[in-house]
C-alpha cells in the first residue's frame, strides 16, 4: 500500500505536532507492506504560512497525491476536492473554541476551511477522546467517522539519565495565550519557587521572563530530558489541549505533573496528576505544593501511565486506519 503523509508541519514547528509525525514516522517505516512518500511543500518562515494553506493544500497537494492508495495529513490542513482516500489527524478543535487566541489568518481559515477538510476525510483520528467529543459537538462529525489513537513519547525521556541542577517547576509550551503562562507564572510565585518556561515565542504578545521566571526558550529533546528529570514538578495547566504531550513527557521522566481539570489532560493523566482549575492562580498554587508534597506516590503513578502509551502500537493502529480507508 502506498501512503503519502504531508511533513509541512516539521519545518514550522518543534511541538506537540511535529512529535507526532516524527514518532508516527519512524514507526511506520518499520512496516514491510507500506511504501511511504512524505511530502512537503515551503520553508520555516511565517511569509510560507499563506501559501502553504492557499497553493498546497487546496492543489499541490491533492496532485501529488493522485498516484497514491492512502494519502494521510497529519493535521487538519488538507485537500477539499475529491482525490485519493484521505486520513486527517486532529490534535485539538482549539481555534474554534478559543479564537482570540489565534493570528488574524488562523481565526479565518479555520471555521472555513477546516469543516470542509474534514467532511473529505474518508476517516478522522483523534488524538483523545476529548478531542473526538470536540469534533462531534463543535462540528457535527458523525460518531462512526472517528478513530480515536493517541500520543507517546520518546525513549529518551526517561527517568534514568541526569537530572538539571537547582529548585525550580517547569512548564513547556509555546508563548501563546491558551497555555496560560501568565497564571503559570503567578502560581509559581505564590508557592515561592522558580519558575523555568521552555518553548518557542509564540504570539499573542506573552511575556513572562523575570520576576522568578527563567525562559529558556526551545531546547534540544535531551537537554528538555534533563529539565523534567531536575524539576520539583511540571505545571502544564493549559486552558485547552487535545492531548497534552508534556503531561506524558514529564510521567515518563518521573516527575509529577500539575495540569488542568476537565479536558483532554485530565484524560491523559488519568488519576495519575494534580488537577486543578486553570483559571485561577491560587488552585494552581495548591496544586504546585500538593505535588511536591506527594512527589512518590505520583511519580509511581506517572510511571506507570506513561508506559501505557508507545509508538509502535499507535502505528499499528493507524496502518489499519490505512486499510479501513483504502478499502
Amino acid at each position: 500500500m502506498r501512503v503519502g503523509i504531508d511533513v509541512s508541519p516539521l519545518v514550522q514547528t518543534r511541538a506537540g505536532t511535529a512529535r507526532y509525525i516524527k514518532g508516527l514516522l519512524r514507526e511506520l517505516r518499520r512496516h514491510d507492506d507500506l511504501e511511504l512518500d512524505a511530502l512537503s511543500f515551503g520553508g520555516a518562515a511565517r511569509a510560507w504560512n499563506v501559501p502553504r494553506d492557499a497553493l498546497w493544500y487546496p492543489l499541490g497537494l491533492r496532485r501529488a497525491a493522485r498516484a497514491l492508495d492512502v494519502l494521510h495529513c497529519p493535521t487538519y490542513r488538507g485537500p477539499v476536492m475529491d482525490g485519493a482516500p484521505l486520513v486527517v489527524t486532529v490534535h485539538d478543535l482549539a481555534v474554534f473554541r478559543h479564537p482570540e487566541a489565534f493570528n488574524r489568518w488562523s481565526r479565518w481559515y479555520g471555521p472555513r476551511v477546516v469543516p470542509r477538510v474534514l467532511r473529505r476525510a474518508r476517516l478522522v483520528i483523534a488524538v483523545s477522546e476529548f478531542t473526538k467529543r470536540e469534533l462531534v459537538d463543535l462540528l457535527g462529525l458523525a460518531d462512526e467517522k472517528i478513530r480515536v489513537i493517541p500520543n507517546a513519547v520518546e525513549d529518551l525521556f526517561t527517568d534514568r539519565g541526569r537530572a538539571a541542577e537547582g529548585e525550580y517547576v517547569l512548564t513547556v509550551g509555546t508563548l501563546e495565550p491558551r497555555k496560560n503562562l501568565v497564571r503559570t507564572a503567578d502560581a509559581a510565585r505564590r508557592a515561592g519557587v522558580e519558575l523555568r518556561v521552555v518553548g518557542a515565542r509564540g504570539w499573542g504578545r506573552v511575556d513572562v521572563g523575570g520576576n522568578g521566571v527563567r525562559w529558556l526558550g526551545e531546547v534540544a529533546d535531551e537537554q528538555l530530558a534533563e529539565l523534567y528529570r531536575g524539576a520539583r514538578c511540571v505545571a502544564y495547566p493549559s486552558l485547552y489541549e487535545g492531548f497534552g504531550i508534556p503531561v506524558l513527557e514529564a510521567m515518563a521522566c518521573g516527575t509529577p505533573v500539575v495540569t488542568s481539570r476537565g479536558g483532554a489532560t485530565e484524560e491523559v493523566a488519568d488519576g495519575a496528576a494534580v488537577l486543578v482549575d486553570p483559571r485561577d492562580p491560587a488552585d494552581i498554587a495548591a496544586g504546585i505544593e500538593r505535588a511536591i508534597r506527594d512527589r512518590s506516590e505520583l511519580v509511581s503513578c506517572g510511571l506507570a501511565r506513561a508506559r501505557a502509551f508507545s509508538w509502535k502500537a499507535i502505528a499499528d493502529a493507524t496502518v489499519g486506519v490505512y486499510r479501513e480507508a483504502a478499502a
